[in-house]
C-alpha cells in the first residue's frame, strides 16, 4: 500500500515540477496566435476552453490501454508501478506535451508532417502508413473491448453484434461531425463517468486496506516472461503511449493559448498514470499472478474488470466503475478514425469543410476495421502494442529534433528516445510477429540499430545546423495583440 500511495503523490510532483522544467524547456509564448483562431474552420480548428481541451485529451489518450494494459502488466509484479510512474514523468508526458506543442506551432500538423519536416521526407510517407496502421488497430480494438464489456452487462438482451454495429455508427458520426458537435458536448459527461470509476475503485483499494504489494525489481510473471523488453510494451498507454501522438494534435488545432498546454498535455499524461496505478494495484491486490493469467488467458482482460469493479464497489457500484471502463476505448476509438481522416486529409491535400470529403475518406477506415473485428482480440493487442510505441519512438526523435534545432536542452526527449528505440527493436526482432530471434541475438541487434539511430540523429542535426542560415522550426502565424 506504500508504494501504491507514494507513487500516486510522485506522480502529482512530477507535474508540478518536471512539468514545468519542460514546458520552461520548450519557451511558451502567449501572445502567439494558435491554429484554432488562425485557421478557424469549424470543423476541426475550433477554439474551445481548457477545462473541456483536457477533458477531451483525457479521453482520447485514455482508452482501454491505461487499464487493460495495466492489468496485463501486473503479472510482471509491482515493478510495473516503477515504469508508469517513471515512464509517464519522463517519457510519456514529455512526449505528449512536445507532439502536442509542436503541433500548435505548426498550424496543428500531425505526427506524420512533423516527422517530414523534422526527420526527413522519407519518414514522413514512413510515418503517415504507421500512424493510419496504429489508429486502425485502435479502432478495431476499441470497438471489440467496449462492446464485450456492454454484452457482459447485458447477458442474453442484446447480440454482440449489435452493439459493435452501435458502437460503428457512433464512430462514424462522430468522425464526419465538427469536433464541437459531439466530442465537446459528450466528453465532460464522459469524463464524470470516468473519474467517478477511478476514484471509486481507487478509494475502494485505500477503504479496505487492499494487500497491495511493495515495489520490487523481482520479476513474477507466471511464464517467466522477461520484463524487458515486453513489460514495456504492454503498459504503454498509462505510461508512454505512441497513439497519444495522433490525438494531441486534434486539440493543438482547439486550444486557445500555448500556456494551457502543460495542463491539456503534461497533465492528462499524469492523470492517466495515476488511472493505471489504480487498476494494476487493483488487479496485483486481487489476484495472485497465477490466477490472473488464468483469468486473463480465459477470458482476457475485460473480465477482471468487472470482477475488480464487483469486488471493490458491489453490484451498482461496480457497473457504475464498468461503465466508465467503457467510455474509455468509445471515446478514443472515435477519435482514433477522426486523427486518421485528418492525417489522411493533411497527407493528400484535401479540405475537410464539406462533408463530402469527409465521407470519402473516413468509410474505408471504417471497412477495414468492420474486417479487423473477425481477428483474434490478443493478436490485435500484440500488433497495436508494437505499432504503438514504435511511434512513441519517432514521436520523441521529432521532439528531440525541434529542441535540438533550437539549441535546447534535447535530453529531455532523445534519452527516452534511445530506451525507446531499443525496446522497440528488441521486441520485434525477437517476438513470433516479428523475426522470431533469440533473446541475446535480439538485445545485440537492437543495440547495433539504436546506436545507428543515435548516429543518424548527431549527423543529420549537424548538417542542418551547419548548412542552413535560417532554422524555421515554427511555422509563422498571425501574432495575437
Amino acid at each position: 500500500m506504500v508504494t501504491f500511495l507514494l507513487s500516486i503523490v510522485i506522480l502529482i510532483i512530477g507535474y508540478f515540477t518536471y512539468g514545468k522544467v519542460v514546458e520552461r524547456i520548450f519557451g511558451v509564448k502567449d501572445e502567439r496566435s494558435t491554429p484554432a483562431y488562425s485557421m478557424s474552420d469549424g470543423v476541426d480548428y475550433v477554439p474551445m476552453g481548457t477545462k473541456k481541451n483536457s477533458m477531451i485529451q483525457l479521453l482520447n489518450i485514455a482508452g482501454v490501454g491505461p487499464i487493460f494494459g495495466p492489468i496485463m502488466g501486473a503479472l510482471y509484479g509491482p515493478v510495473a508501478f516503477l515504469w508508469i510512474v517513471l515512464g509517464s514523468i519522463f517519457a510519456g508526458a514529455v512526449h505528449d506535451y512536445l507532439t502536442g506543442m509542436i503541433s500548435i506551432r505548426n498550424r496543428g500538423a500531425h505526427l506524420p508532417e512533423l516527422a517530414g519536416k523534422f526527420l526527413g521526407k522519407t519518414m514522413k510517407h514512413v510515418v503517415n502508413a504507421f500512424s493510419i496502421l496504429l489508429l486502425v488497430l485502435v479502432g478495431t480494438v476499441f470497438v471489440t473491448a467496449p462492446a464485450t464489456l456492454i454484452a457482459d452487462l447485458t447477458p442474453g438482451w442484446i447480440g454482440l453484434g449489435v452493439i459493435i454495429a452501435a458502437i460503428f455508427v457512433y464512430y462514424i458520426v462522430a468522425t464526419l461531425l465538427p469536433i464541437d458537435k459531439i466530442i465537446g458536448r459528450l466528453y465532460p459527461y464522459f469524463g464524470a463517468l470516468l473519474l467517478i470509476s477511478a476514484v471509486g475503485v481507487g478509494a475502494g483499494l485505500v477503504i479496505t486496506g487492499a494487500d497491495i504489494p511493495e515495489v520490487t525489481l523481482t520479476n513474477l510473471h507466471p511464464a517467466g516472461t522477461a520484463i524487458f523488453p515486453l513489460l514495456f510494451l504492454t503498459i504503454s498507454c498509462g505510461a508512454l503511449s505512441g497513439f497519444h501522438a495522433t490525438q494531441s494534435p486534434i486539440i493543438s488545432r482547439t486550444t486557445q493559448k500555448e500556456k494551457q498546454g502543460r495542463k491539456i498535455f503534461y497533465g492528462m499524461m499524469i492523470l492517466e498514470a495515476i488511472i493505471a496505478m489504480i487498476w494494476a494495484a487493483a488487479a496485483m491486490s486481487l489476484f495472485e499472478p497465477g490466477e490472473l493469467n488464468a483469468i486473463l488467458n480465459d477470458a482476457g482482460p475485460a473480465a477482471v474488470v468487472s470482477e475488480v469493479s464487483t469486488l471493490m464497489l458491489g453490484a451498482f457500484g461496480g457497473t457504475l466503475a464498468i461503465l466508465g471502463v467503457i467510455v474509455l476505448p468509445i471515446t478514443s476509438g472515435d477519435t482514433a478514425f477522426r486523427s486518421a481522416r485528418m492525417i489522411i486529409a493533411d497527407y493528400i491535400n484535401v479540405k475537410q469543410m464539406k462533408i463530402s470529403s469527409r465521407l470519402w475518406i473516413a468509410i474505408p477506415l471504417f471497412v477495414i476495421s468492420v474486417a479487423l473485428t473477425q481477428i483474434d482480440f490478443n493478436l490485435l493487442w500484440r500488433y497495436f502494442s508494437w505499432a504503438n510505441q514504435s511511434t512513441a519512438m519517432i514521436a520523441l526523435w521529432v521532439g528531440a529534433m525541434y529542441l535540438a534545432l533550437q539549441r535546447k536542452n534535447h535530453w529531455i526527449a532523445s534519452i527516452p528516445a534511445v530506451f525507446m528505440t531499443m525496446v522497440t527493436f528488441t521486441y520485434i526482432l525477437s517476438a513470433p510477429i516479428g523475426f522470431g530471434l533469440s533473446m541475446n541475438i535480439s538485445y545485440t541487434g537492437a543495440a547495433i540499430i539504436t546506436v545507428v539511430c543515435i548516429f543518424a540523429f548527431i549527423i543529420s542535426l549537424k548538417k542542418r545546423l551547419n548548412t542552413d542560415t535560417e532554422i524555421q522550426v515554427d511555422d509563422d502565424l498571425p501574432q495575437t495583440a
